[in-house]
């Protein structure tokens, strides 16, 4: 009789556990419905207002009640990409030197650097870009560049205009190093997952340090290396602060990287406190915008990983 009571209680208890954690992981996606359904209801009025044209628009005049996103999700897209291609390539070589070339005491104090880089506050990050790197940045590196750049063929549309210091390359970079230590730190954990027999297996046989990378680890680690930039890419593409300082906040397209301009989120950040009326709702559109942006990345990321998944399961 003891023993059917306590079987009873184990199970009501295990049946509680279940629903319990079956609530928290619904909790998940009731919570990104109801911020979906918020930003819709809030933002309808500049869906009536300006239509599907609001993508494609490039006004912004808060004078005549004319808004569109074209600018702020082209100023987006051009500092997260320049985001990720600078720093992809340094995440990966700090990820490699700590599992593969480092030697064991080196390990631990380069491990902490990066995790302290990655606690950070973004807005400590904004502030060093405009008071230290901007200046810096405006009389060194982008008269320079302009100078040896400017003149030759497609790349005067990239490195182009008037050194201002601040402008769309200026927030990549800032944007590249806030995001470097959370792809350097996943990529690191990904590295470490690799079974070291498989690694002395390939030493065994005469292959050198590269070899084995190449060979081994990356396509041990392919499915996880993605999704860890796409994550380094959903976490530029949601960034404010650090933007806001040193993006420039001009409503206008860009002429090349050194132009000023703005993004999705500093916009939002920069004009929500005074808005109202059809601004409000704009601003709230193009927070809409931003979340179904990186619902979309995140969506490709989870594509990517299963058809990776998938191909490794033929062979």
């Amino acid at each position: 009789m003891l023993k059917m009571t306590q079987c009873l209680n184990q199970k009501r208890f295990e049946l509680f556990f279940k629903y319990t954690t079956a609530c928290f992981a619904w909790g998940v996606f009731i919570l990104l419905a109801a911020i979906l359904i918020s930003l819709i209801v809030e933002s309808w009025q500049s869906i009536q207002h300006f239509g599907i044209s609001f993508l494609w628009d490039n006004e912004w005049d808060p004078v005549q009640n004319q808004y569109g996103a074209l600018v702020p999700i082209i100023g987006t897209l051009i500092t997260s990409f320049l985001a990720l291609f600078i720093a992809v390539p340094i995440s990966f070589g700090i990820a490699v030197f700590i599992t593969e070339l480092s030697p064991e005491w080196l390990k631990r104090p380069i491990g902490t650097a990066v995790e302290m880089l990655a606690a950070i506050p973004s807005i400590i990050y904004g502030m060093w870009g405009l008071f230290v790197f901007v200046p810096l940045f405006q009389e060194y590196i982008q008269p320079v560049l302009i100078e040896h750049l400017g003149d030759l063929p497609l790349l005067n549309l990239l490195f182009a205009g008037a050194p201002f210091g601040i402008g769309l390359f200026t927030a990549g970079l800032v944007l590249a190093i806030m995001i470097i230590p959370f792809i350097a730190s996943m990529m690191r954990d990904v590295f470490g997952v690799v079974p070291p027999m498989l690694k002395e297996s390939a030493y065994g046989l005469g292959s050198t340090k590269w070899e084995v990378l190449w060979k081994v680890v990356l396509p041990y680690t392919k499915t996880g290396l993605i999704g860890s930039i796409m994550l380094g890419f959903g976490r530029a593409l949601g960034e404010t602060m650090a933007v806001t300082f040193v993006i420039g906040n001009a409503f206008q397209l860009p002429q090349s990287l050194f132009s000023p301009s703005t993004s999705i989120s500093s916009a939002i950040a920069n004009e929500f406190n005074e808005a109202a009326g059809l601004q409000k709702s704009a601003l709230i559109e193009l927070g809409l915008l931003l979340f179904l942006i990186t619902t979309v990345v995140l969506a490709i990321s989870r594509l990517m990983i299963l058809r990776m998944q998938r191909k490794e399961g033929k062979r």
